[in-house]
């Protein structure tokens, strides 16, 4: 009976650690959370969360794009140039060409997995580290941006474009609802289909996923792929809400999408990542930035804000893995 009881108690305690490492940090921020429903009224006004939404449906799309990324192991530093580099190719499509708009958006999207693809191929293939190669990847997609653009900002006047961040589904946002079919299918693919398996199993031990029969060359191109749509995607959002095509939008984007990451749960060391937590990041963060901005907190104190998360998130990470070792 004692030891039925205790082993028990050791079960809930095991259970209570592991969510704290994966959602210790959202807890202490969703306190903070409360704390500006209840100070500032202008909050928790409908219009006001309804805005929120809109905005991190951007941040959204990226970071479910990173979330895989890092669950193989890997990092994606070259998204906000992706972001930028659609915004260019449809200016020269819709604006100076004169194309569909859909059809632009298709292009624009599809050459970014491509590059998602380039980057995947250099990583598996060549077992460079991430970090340099979507570092050079960066600088070469935003200088190609600047290439395309002649590095002029483009006004985006038309009409049916606008309507991708301005348009509505019934009461409800396009972007958002955008976001919400995206948070669907990566909950599919990360929880239900073999991809995502096997996402989460090269990260988590590569010799063994092999060992397996897991292709890990063919599943680090997958997660890179996803990043780049993901991030054309949000690049396409984020020229209509600017309603400018530059190749200087989406800078330090990446820095977002890792936080909402990793405020989520997902794991630096790779192997753990749920859509779930990630979906909460996101939100967490686009609640705290839209409170600052509420009661006059000035940008630069919001980017330190930003850093202390990160380097509180994964210090967490860091302590609940040594912890369960």
């Amino acid at each position: 009976m004692d030891k039925k009881g205790s082993k028990s108690i050791y079960t809930n305690k095991d259970e209570l650690r592991l969510f704290m490492g994966k959602y210790g940090i959202g807890v202490i921020l969703f306190v903070m959370l409360i704390a500006l429903i209840i100070t500032v009224p202008s909050f928790r006004t409908t219009s006001n969360f309804i805005n929120i939404l809109k905005q991190v449906s951007i941040n959204g799309m990226i970071a479910y794009g990173m979330c895989v990324v890092i669950a193989t192991g890997g990092i994606d530093l070259a998204v906000g140039a992706q972001c930028a580099l659609v915004a260019c190719l449809l200016g020269q499509f819709i604006m100076k060409m004169g194309m569909n708009v859909l059809l632009s958006c298709a292009l624009a999207v599809l050459f970014c997995a491509a590059l998602g693809f380039v980057n995947g191929f250099l990583v598996a293939k060549f077992n460079m580290f991430p970090f340099v190669v979507t570092l050079s990847t960066q600088l070469i997609i935003r200088g190609l941006a600047q290439v395309i653009s002649s590095a002029q900002a483009i006004s985006m006047t038309n009409a049916q474009f606008k309507l991708v961040y301005l348009g509505m589904v019934g009461p409800i946002p396009f972007p958002v609802v955008m976001l919400f079919v995206v948070t669907i299918l990566m909950y599919m693919i990360l929880h239900w289909m073999k991809l995502g398996r096997y996402i989460l199993a090269t990260g988590g031990n590569e010799k063994a996923a092999i060992a397996s029969g897991v292709s890990v060359f063919w599943t680090k191109i997958a997660a890179y792929v996803i990043s780049g749509f993901l991030s054309g995607v949000a690049g396409v959002i984020l020229t209509s809400k600017t309603s400018s095509a530059q190749s200087n939008l989406a800078v330090g984007y990446e820095t977002d999408a890792v936080a909402a990451c990793v405020i989520g749960g997902t794991s630096f060391a790779g192997g753990v990542a749920t859509t779930p937590g990630v979906l909460i990041g996101i939100l967490i963060i686009g609640f705290i930035y839209n409170g600052m901005n509420l009661i006059g907190v000035n940008s630069y104190y919001q980017t330190i804000v930003k850093g202390i998360m990160i380097i509180a998130a994964v210090l967490l990470d860091l302590v609940m893995n040594r912890k369960n070792r």
